[in-house]
């Protein structure tokens, strides 16, 4: 199985980074012009493309691009005029930050939720859970970010505005995307746990424990609930690559300097060996994540097995 996945993974790389080249081919001398300023004249920017590399035959740049990409060598950006890999490296370790402190919350919230709401199936408990994970989800990143940015920036003014880190690392600056990014988020997980908990509490094998006089609390625990975390489990871990590249939205909006931003200004910009780069990753995080959720749900469910 990993062999199969390391393969079909390097396969979809080389695809989508041929595809991005080209894209790209076309806007080379727009680059140049964004390089050198609009009004560069049409020598300098040919000069430039010739200096850089730029007037190479597509296959040759694209191989040689591909042997380094590799081999750590991930050529240099045509934006910042730095190594694409020193340029990308703390942006990804921006996002890296970002996307863990999502994941971890929405887990624990969606989780616990889910659970409150499947074993009371049809309660109070249950409609008010339910009602907030709709509202929640309702609402696109931008215009949850626009209201806590109302509320926590110019009316409380407990939180700054952007997170560009232009001081350094600071937690205060993390608060606000991370929760708008939970409150998109958890909505999803929440109800997908609550339906696969109800379903679950209705199963032949959850009536026995509760007809053997079990405590609810221990037939929720060690009979309902590991079946029940099946699917979000599943869900949870393959949302890896939208936390990865999948939130421009919230970087973009909140001048967060992590991975998705880098990726969306060098695609406005042409910047083909940042996008390829960027693309080269997404896809590796995409193949990594649904391994861990083949080896996860192996495990939640035994009777699972992958040739």
């Amino acid at each position: 199985m990993a062999g199969r996945r390391l393969a079909s993974m390097i396969l979809i790389m080389i695809v989508i980074s041929l595809l991005l080249f080209l894209a790209f081919e076309g806007d080379k001398l727009a680059l140049a012009a964004r390089v050198l300023g609009q009004y560069s004249p049409m020598e300098g920017r040919l000069q430039w493309l010739e200096d850089n590399g730029y007037n190479r035959p597509l296959p040759v740049r694209y191989i040689t691009w591909l042997f380094g990409f590799f081999t750590g060598d991930w050529n240099v950006s045509a934006q910042f005029n730095r190594p694409v890999l020193e340029f990308l490296a703390p942006r990804l370790a921006n996002t890296a930050i970002l996307g863990l402190c999502v994941f971890v919350i929405t887990a624990i919230i969606s989780l616990i939720l889910g659970v409150l709401a499947g074993i009371n199936e049809g309660g109070l408990r249950d409609r008010i859970i339910s009602i907030a994970s709709v509202v929640t989800t309702s609402f696109p990143e931008f215009a949850s970010g626009t209201f806590l940015v109302a509320i926590f920036v110019y009316w409380l003014d407990w939180f700054p505005g952007s997170s560009s880190f232009s001081n350094g690392f600071s937690v205060k600056e993390l608060v606000l995307p991370v929760t708008a990014l939970v409150l998109f988020n958890f909505g999803y997980y929440t109800r997908m746990t609550r339906a696969s908990m109800a379903e679950v509490m209705t199963s032949q094998y959850v009536r026995t424990a509760v007809l053997k006089g079990l405590p609810p609390r221990s037939v929720v625990v060690k009979h309902a609930l590991r079946n029940a975390l099946i699917a979000p489990f599943t869900v949870m871990i393959l949302q890896l690559n939208y936390l990865l590249s999948g939130i421009v939205v919230t970087e973009v909006f909140f001048a967060y300097d992590g991975f998705a931003k880098a990726m969306y200004d060098a695609a406005l910009f042409g910047d083909t060996y940042v996008v390829s780069a960027c693309a080269m990753v997404a896809v590796f995080v995409a193949v990594l994540s649904q391994f861990i959720s083949d080896v996860g749900y192996t495990y939640l469910n035994p009777r699972i097995r992958f040739s």
